[in-house]
């Protein structure tokens, strides 16, 4: 069975470049372009792996639908991208326990991502999550 991965990303070029390289990867992907469709979705089905812009509508929208994604769903893993690290020279980490208490994200990758990049981030973050949950990917 497919592994079904939810996209939210608003910037449509590149949400139609991710949904073209995972669905190549063998993957099922549900792709929307912002937080409100994201949340819509998040109760129609339970994704295996979350990939979220994190500035859409606010500044924060990623950080938000991760608390989201969370509060429904605390096992599947989320992948936050972003461009503020080039935009604005801050930068984020979601490694260390005192970030993890308000990011909610397994990942953060910089923007642009290459292909090869995504794939095997996806591929990681899924075996991570079977191998904690005693699952295969």
């Amino acid at each position: 069975m497919k592994k079904k991965i939810l996209i939210v990303d608003d910037d449509f070029d590149l949400l139609e470049q991710m949904t073209v390289i995972l669905t190549t990867a063998g993957y099922e992907v549900v792709s929307v372009e912002g937080r409100a469709e994201a949340e819509e979705k998040l109760l129609e089905f339970k994704p295996d792996l979350a990939i979220l812009d994190l500035m859409m509508e606010e500044k924060d929208s990623g950080f938000v639908l991760g608390h989201q994604i969370r509060r429904l769903y605390p096992d599947i893993p989320i992948l936050l991208l972003t461009a503020v690290a080039g935009e604005t020279g801050l930068s984020f980490s979601a490694l260390y326990p005192e970030a993890q208490s308000w990011i909610k994200a397994n990942r953060i990758m910089d923007k642009p991502v290459r292909p090869e990049q995504l794939r095997n981030e996806v591929h990681r973050l899924l075996q991570e999550a079977a191998d904690a949950g005693g699952g295969h990917a």
